[in-house]
């Protein structure tokens, strides 16, 4: 690091550089921005009060604790304006207060379990045998109406555990980069979303299981376990019902427990075998109706220049996790980088001619919701479907939703105009790893509210680490995965970023209508 830091020194003898026809670049308020992020850090400090002294931020009271403590937070580094913002209605909270499970018999193991989202309880210790379906259609469900009574569900899989002969932690490679960087803009067609097909094939998924647990509910069944092929080696890939959680809507209270791939094929070849099993488990969850709506928590820096403070430069991460962890990496993570950028600004005096707003999303993991909304609410005029008058004036929107691995580059979302702008932009963060533009779309997130209504959104590259094969809406996902090094340095190229986009002439371009996101 002090080599680093020797070698920026001499990068930043000039206070301004000029990259390009247009781009200058205030090189003193970036080495003020690397002083502050690496040597100040505040960011895993409130990664720690996000994830272990919040605890997990499912929608719902969850989310609020986590909530109410991010908005005090950005007060009190001098943010303006820090608030929870409505955006409309959710429905019911959920949460896990008790949960355990076992197999009494051929012999006593315990059972690693955690509730899906919005499933419900036993109300008690209840003891049970399994109930054993081979058979996945409405037909062979109906045939067993009758056996369904103090039964615990659980459905036939045929998949097999196998080795993994690659790291679960990789970084990108200089090749990986290059490639990304070559990319041109995709020939997809209209329409395309991957990110909506991903949510539909989610809720087909989940079709069976919604009229298996409405019938087994109203049959006096206790539960049912699931499990997925990648919830191996103590890891869980836990979520829930998006249909439901999507509404806040409660199909039932039977008990919906996820379990390792590896204790549900043991269940399941001990029922082939014909050996007697049995259960206890003791599953207790609350729903919350008390305050039905979904919140996003803002605050801003505001803008000093007289022509160009009403127009407003965002950053933002979603703050709601899923429940079987803290959500580490997705989302505390995000959301600790951007307040810490925000941090870092106020820390040196930044004044910055655009207003800066933060905004922490909700209701991110079912579908968007949070700023899905707030983009509604504010930028798109209801008659028109057109950006109104304050959506015209967002000159850009930055997000952070790839786990815990430092900055890469940036996704361009296919904004070709907006390419050698950020290119120029990089340049100050070569040495630390950052200088890929890419023109690829990346989903699944935030930064897609802004773009499909014609706002500049992006979302930069992240090294993934052990994102998708250990972390991702897992058990796993904790405080122990984050690499504080990882999250300074993404600290600092979210806040130069903000600071240029809020200090340049003009905002960032628009990219084509014909280019802009149909999900």
């Amino acid at each position: 690091m002090n080599n680093k830091l020797l070698l920026t020194g001499l990068l930043f003898s000039s206070s301004l550089l000029t990259y390009g026809q247009n781009e200058k670049l205030d090189m003193a308020t970036m080495q003020k921005i690397r002083q502050e992020g690496f040597h100040q850090s505040k960011v895993m400090e409130t990664a720690f009060y996000l994830t272990d002294v919040n605890g997990p931020r499912l929608q719902g009271p969850g989310f609020m604790k986590a909530a109410n403590w991010s908005k005090n937070k950005l007060a009190e580094w001098g943010l303006q304006n820090a608030r929870l913002e409505p955006w409309g209605e959710w429905g019911k909270g959920w949460g896990v207060e008790r949960c355990y499970l076992a197999m009494t018999a051929p012999y006593y193991k315990n059972i690693i379990a955690v509730p899906r989202a919005w499933s419900g309880s036993t109300n008690k210790l209840q003891q049970a045998e399994i109930l054993f379906i081979t058979e996945t259609d409405t037909t062979a469900l109906e045939s067993m109406r009758s056996k369904l009574k103090n039964k615990v569900i659980l459905l036939d899989q045929t998949f097999a555990v196998s080795p993994s002969f690659k790291a679960d932690a990789n970084r990108f490679t200089e090749e990986d980069l290059q490639k990304m960087g070559n990319e041109t803009v995709s020939q997809r067609a209209p329409g395309d979303s991957s990110y909506r097909r991903m949510i539909q094939s989610m809720r087909t998924r989940n079709s069976f299981n919604q009229k298996m647990r409405k019938l087994a509910k109203q049959e006096g069944a206790l539960g049912i376990l699931n499990t997925t092929q990648t919830s191996k080696d103590g890891t869980l890939f836990v979520s829930g019902d998006y249909a439901n959680a999507a509404i806040g809507a409660i199909p039932d209270d039977l008990a919906d427990l996820s379990i390792s791939v590896e204790d549900y094929l043991t269940l399941c070849r001990l029922m082939k075998g014909g050996i007697p099993v049995k259960l206890e488990l003791d599953v207790k969850t609350k729903f919350y109706a008390e305050d039905t709506k979904g919140y996003n928590v803002l605050a801003e820096i505001p803008g000093t220049d007289p022509k160009l403070k009403e127009e407003v430069v965002m950053l933002g991460a979603h703050l709601d996790s899923w429940h079987a962890a803290t959500g580490a990496t997705d989302n505390a993570a995000g959301s600790a980088v951007m307040m810490e950028a925000v941090r870092i600004l106020k820390s040196i005096g930044a004044a910055p001619r655009r207003t800066i707003r933060i905004a922490l999303w909700s209701g991110e993991e079912q579908g968007l919701h949070g700023s899905k909304n707030y983009v509604q609410n504010h930028f798109v005029d209801p008659t028109t479907k057109k950006l109104n008058k304050e959506g015209g004036n967002v000159a850009a929107y930055f997000n952070v939703d790839n786990g815990t691995g430092k900055i890469r580059g940036i996704y361009l979302q296919e904004n070709q105009e907006a390419g050698p702008i950020f290119t120029q932009w990089l340049k100050p963060f070569h040495d630390l790893g950052a200088q890929t533009v890419t023109v690829k779309n990346t989903g699944g997130t935030d930064h897609q509210s802004f773009d499909r209504v014609g706002i500049p959104g992006f979302q930069f590259i992240q090294d993934q680490i052990e994102y998708s094969t250990r972390t991702h809406h897992t058990n796993m996902d904790t405080y122990d995965h984050l690499q504080p090094e990882d999250l300074k340095q993404a600290a600092i190229v979210v806040a130069s970023f903000v600071y240029n986009a809020a200090m340049r002439d003009q905002k960032i371009p628009q990219k084509a209508p014909a280019l802009q996101s149909a999900r």
